[in-house]
Formats: C-alpha cells, structure tokens, sequence
C-alpha cells in the first residue's frame, strides 16, 4: 500500500484530481445540510443571475440552482459507479470465461462482443432506455450494455496471459475447479488493469448520462447535470449560468476522474513505475 501510495502522489496531476473528486463528493454528500428540501422548489423570481440571492442564480422556474447542482453530484456520480460495476462484472464474467478456456468458446464470445462493438454506443443506449422509458436503473442498464465490451476484452488479454502460468497449472494439478482457479487465483493478479479502466469508464458513463437527460431520456423525477444542462438550453443567451454551472460540473468531475485513473495506471504499472 506505501509503494501504491507513493506512486500516485508522484504524479501531481493525479493528486489533484482526487483533490477535485473529494470536494465534489463532499459538496455533493452535504447537499441535504447545504440546500435542505425539494431541489424542484421554487425559491425566488426567476433568471436570478449568480453572486446575488442566490450563489449560483435561479432557472426558468425559480428554483436554485446550487441546489439541483448539489443534489445532481449523487446522481450523477450514482449513475456512473453503477453502470461501469454491471459493466465490469458483465466483462470480467465473459472475458474470463473467454481467456481462460480459449479455442470455440473464445470464438463465440468474442464475436458476440465484437457484434455489440459495431452498434454506435450512444445509439443504442437511446434505443434502449425508449424501450424500457426513462428511470435511474434503465439508464444504467443502457450505459452497462453499451460500455462493457472494450473491458471485457482487456480482461480476455489478462486471463490469456495468465492461464499458462505455473502458479495456475499447480492449481490445475493440486485438482482445483475452473472457478476458484479463474476468480480466486487468477482475477486478483489481474484487477490492476481493470481498476484502471473502470475508472476511466466512469467518465464516460457520467458523459452519456448528461447526454441523455440532455436529449430528454433522463429521468424526470431526479435531479441530475445533464438534465440541468437540457432546461437551460433555450435559454443559453439570456441565462448562460443555466448552463454553463452543469457544465462546467461535469467538466471538472470527467476531468478528475481521467486524471486519477492516470495516477491509478502509474501507480499499478511497474514498467511505469520504475521509470519514475
């Protein structure tokens, strides 16, 4: 743990972008003491400007937008840790199964991702959450199937190079089962690289939430960035802040979140590791 930690404070760009997470998560956990009640509520006149009544203005209805900003952090940051674990258990499930075992099995499953892999992502999230209709678990449904195949043949190269190791094959001859040998044995020498990539599916998942509450495919009874972002659209020459506060938002936490996943990479990778 003392080497991991020295690894990633080596890299300041990583530090700072935890700094960045951690005041985003606590801005997002204090929102109930900060802003206490309805977010939805209306609270003054609308199209307050920001730095009067109100730090970050008032919308089209009135309502604070600190407030939708602070309740918006959970579920936001919600969505994007739920879809990116079903898509790494989605990926490490199959990749697995495929590196492990190899020959026809392999075959199938890898054409099966690669099927997914030639449908536009974004596309077929719309697809998705129109037939299921807008909720906080369609949503993470949708972003889970559409983000999972680049992971899952990350974990394919890992269990591949590992199955041939002599560690596995005494396992293999001590007699143990194909599971515990894949998810006992093998998987813990390979949650580096699949921690790095999690992370950094983590943004994109935030990223396709706001699109999609963007384009009105979020759900209408939260709170969340890209849906602020949606109602202030019409409104962007009048009241930049409606959306320029969401945005500059998800900005900063998409930004965090790659550059902790670089200080994540660094601090697991030997090779990069040691060239520090």
């Amino acid at each position: 743990m003392a080497q991991f930690w020295r690894g990633f404070t080596n890299n300041r760009a990583a530090v700072l972008g935890l700094a960045i997470l951690i005041v985003i998560v606590m801005f997002g956990a204090l929102a109930p003491i900060l802003y206490p009640g309805d977010p939805f509520r209306r609270v003054g006149t609308a199209f307050q400007p920001p730095l009067g009544n109100f730090f970050f203005g008032t919308d089209v209805l009135g309502r604070d937008v600190g407030a939708q900003l602070a309740h918006g952090v959970r579920i936001s940051l919600m969505i994007g840790f739920a879809a990116t674990g079903l898509a790494v258990l989605l990926a490490t499930a199959i990749g697995g199964i495929a590196g492990y075992y190899g020959g026809w099995t392999d075959e199938i499953l890898m054409r099966i991702t690669e099927f997914f892999q030639t449908i536009p992502s974004f596309l077929f999230a719309i697809l998705l959450i129109a037939i299921l209709s807008p909720s906080i678990w369609s949503i993470v449904l949708a972003i889970g199937v559409v983000t999972w195949p680049p992971i899952t043949r990350l974990v394919r190269g890992e269990f591949k190079a590992m199955r041939n190791r002599e560690f596995v094959q005494a396992c293999v001859a001590l007699g143990m089962r194909d599971l515990p040998i894949m998810f006992r044995e093998i998987l813990p020498n390979c949650l580096s690289p699949i921690l790095v990539i999690a992370s950094l599916s983590i943004a994109s998942a935030i990223l396709i939430e706001s699109a999609l509450a963007f384009l009105g495919l979020g759900d209408p009874n939260v709170i969340s960035w890209g849906y602020m972002v949606g109602v202030g659209r019409p409104y962007l020459r009048t009241a930049w802040w409606l959306c320029a506060v969401p945005g500059m938002a998800i900005l900063l936490t998409v930004l965090a979140i790659n550059l902790v996943g670089e200080g994540l990479n660094d601090a697991l990778n030997p090779r990069l590791r040691n060239q520090r």
